[in-house]
């Protein structure tokens, strides 16, 4: 009893720490960008870091790579995609605004589900999208300018965010589909996944500088960052695995309150009114989504 006690209460712990670390790696990232040092570039870096650390730590596992399905590519290229939008967005974009686009993602995975899983939805599930959309709507609408215009994102970090929620939600429906991978797979495909997805936007990087070109304060940051990716992974694997899907989903989502703590006494960014609104439609939509039956 007091062992599945402490298991679940460690689970509750990975699952905070995680929300904690993406509520705030922002930040290292953003100091990095000031450093002249471009998002695709540290990226690339910090997550080869986060790769060497864990091959170090998965060294005995290596013997079985050979076993892993094809179908892992896509899960990598997706998750990597997912994490690169996700960095390029929250180094450019207002915090909060990135993060809401980002929570958009239970509509998406119920759409995906439903056509490509051939799950139904339910009224509850419709519910869902439309209060996700009208949250989207609210929080995106200049209600200052007259005349009619598309509630749609201002700028490139707020389609990355989107785009980002969108991978999200494709990893976890492929990830449905690859139940039988183990954490150290997942995580590992993960890190391999963002580093190759920055080599391949090599082309549009504004800067991408060697090795030779950081100073011991950027590998100490990079390093910092890798720390935490590497960390907040393991955890948040964990967690997810011993609870079920709507506790750990209301526990993600402390990472809004750590990042509108963050970005207002970091970056001394302010929401809106309509974007305060707006957000906490679309957080009750995701609430709504973890916890009622579709």
């Amino acid at each position: 009893m007091a062992e599945a006690h402490n298991k679940n209460s460690f689970a509750v712990f990975g699952l905070l720490y995680g929300a904690l670390c993406w509520g705030l790696i922002w930040y290292p990232y953003r100091l990095m960008d000031q450093a002249g040092i471009s998002g695709i570039a540290s990226s690339f870096y910090t997550y080869c870091i986060a790769l060497l650390m864990g091959a170090a730590m998965f060294c005995r596992r290596w013997d079985r790579v050979h076993l892993l399905p094809k179908s892992v590519v896509w899960l990598s290229l997706v998750a990597g995609w997912t994490n690169l939008s996700y960095v390029l967005a929250v180094i450019n974009g207002e915090v909060m605004r990135v993060m809401l686009l980002f929570y958009l993602s239970p509509l998406w995975t119920l759409l995906l589900a439903h056509f490509w899983l051939k799950e139904q939805i339910h009224r509850t599930g419709f519910l869902t999208i439309a209060i996700s959309l009208l949250g989207a709507f609210v929080m995106l609408h200049d209600f200052n300018q007259h005349g009619w215009q598309w509630p749609l994102p201002q700028n490139a970090a707020e389609w990355l965010a989107l785009s980002s929620g969108m991978g999200f939600s494709l990893t976890n429906v492929i990830t449905r589909k690859s139940a039988h991978l183990t954490i150290a797979a997942k995580s590992m495909l993960v890190w391999v996944g963002v580093a190759g997805m920055a080599l391949l936007m090599l082309p549009v990087a504004e800067s991408f500088p060697s090795p030779s070109y950081f100073t011991l304060t950027n590998w100490g940051v990079m390093t910092l960052i890798a720390l935490l990716l590497l960390t907040a992974t393991l955890f948040v694997q964990f967690g997810v695995t011993q609870m079920t899907a709507v506790r750990a989903s209301v526990l993600f989502l402390f990472e809004l309150v750590v990042a509108a703590v963050a970005s207002y006494y970091l970056a001394h960014e302010v929401m809106t009114w309509n974007e305060w609104v707006g957000g906490a439609m679309i957080v009750a939509a995701a609430l709504m989504a973890a916890v009622l039956p579709h």
